[in-house]
Parts: structure tokens; C-alpha cells; sequence
């Protein structure tokens, strides 16, 4: 099965692009970006150079990827979303020159497998997504996430936790550290702030 790319998206001729995997209308793919395979990336999405974006994937309408995020596999990234890449951003220099690439730190971020950022959030760099954690729409993440953490809010912050089927655990009355997903079942133990699956 081979990569689909509209015809109105401009992909950089080095960038990796992985088996299955759609780009649609009106997107940008940059120099050395490298996309997994069976991903889907949607109208008028921006992919920086030297992004890492994971098999299965799901990048929706206007979101903006910049040099330095990886996603793992399996993440969601909903419409509107924007990773950022500059902790001090400024336009010129000191001197009031134009900053170019060696005048600034680029800074990295990781969102782990089977993570979903919701719509119109802001993710500030140099932070770590983790493991099916979810970001509510709107939010603005300015630190690391926890495995299966509900996050929401500006800034965000913990409000609960999701199941791999992202429906939210409900906790066990008798141990607070246990909880249950309603949905399908499965059992989760919180210990010292970690989230596990048992």
C-alpha cells in the first residue's frame, strides 16, 4: 500500500513519508521530516523540519508541528493544535538584527504513544507527553504529563485519568488507588503519582 499526498500539498523531496500514510490538501511537509506509516495528516497541517512523527498517527486540520517535536506512535493531534520550540522567543537580536537558526536554542518535545491532544491547544516545549495521557481542547500544557493523565486547563492541570479508550477512570471507594474505566473494564492502580494498568 503506498503513501497518498494530494496534490496541492507540498512535501520536501528528503522527507521520509511511511507506507498508507495520507497527507491532504494544502499541507507542508519540511526537509527531513519523517512520517511513519499509516498516518493521517489533514488539511492545511504544518510539519516542521527534522519532525519524528510515529506510525498511526492522526494530525488534524491546521495543527502546527515545529522542529524538535517527536510523536511516538498512535498519538492524536486534534485541529488547531500548536507545539512550540522556542522557550525565549524574539524576532531580532539584541543588535536588533533578524535572529537566524544559530541564535536561538531549539528546544524538544516528546508525546508518547497513544497520547491525544484535544482541539486548539498550545503545547510549550521542552515537555514530555505521556503514555495516553489526554489534553482537553483549549488547554495550555506548560509541564510534563503523566501516563493516562486527563489534563485541562491554563495552565493545564491534572483533573482525573483515561483508559487506553480514553473514557475516564472512576476510582474504587474502598482503595483510592485503585481505579476502573467504565467503559471496558480494565484496572489501574495510582502509586506515588503513577498511573499503571494491573
Amino acid at each position: 500500500m503506498s503513501s497518498y499526498i494530494h496534490p496541492t500539498a507540498d512535501v520536501a523531496e528528503n522527507a521520509v513519508i511511511g507506507e498508507g500514510t495520507k497527507i491532504w490538501a494544502y499541507c507542508q511537509v519540511r526537509e527531513h521530516a519523517h512520517l511513519g506509516k499509516n498516518c493521517i495528516v489533514g488539511r492545511n497541517a504544518f510539519i516542521d523540519a527534522e519532525v519524528t512523527i510515529g506510525d498511526n498517527c492522526k494530525i488534524q486540520n491546521n495543527a502546527l508541528l515545529y522542529d524538535g517535536v517527536e510523536l511516538e506512535d498512535g498519538v492524536f493531534v486534534g485541529p488547531a493544535v500548536c507545539f512550540t520550540n522556542d522557550k525565549l522567543p524574539r524576532a531580532i537580536n539584541s543588535d536588533g538584527s533578524l535572529k537566524g537558526r544559530s541564535d536561538w536554542v531549539l528546544s524538544k518535545t516528546l508525546v508518547k504513544y497513544g497520547a491525544a491532544v484535544g482541539a486548539q491547544s498550545v503545547v510549550v516545549t521542552g515537555i514530555t507527553l505521556g503514555r495516553f495521557c489526554l489534553v482537553g481542547s483549549g488547554s495550555v500544557v506548560t509541564k510534563d504529563v503523566p501516563d493516562f493523565a486527563l489534563v485541562m486547563g491554563v495552565p493545564a492541570r491534572v483533573v482525573g485519568y483515561v483508559c487506553h479508550c480514553a473514557n475516564r477512570l472512576e476510582v474504587n471507594e474502598i482503595n483510592p488507588a485503585d481505579y476502573t474505566c467504565p467503559a471496558c473494564s480494565r484496572q489501574f492502580r495510582l502509586v506515588n503519582g503513577v498511573m499503571r494498568e494491573i
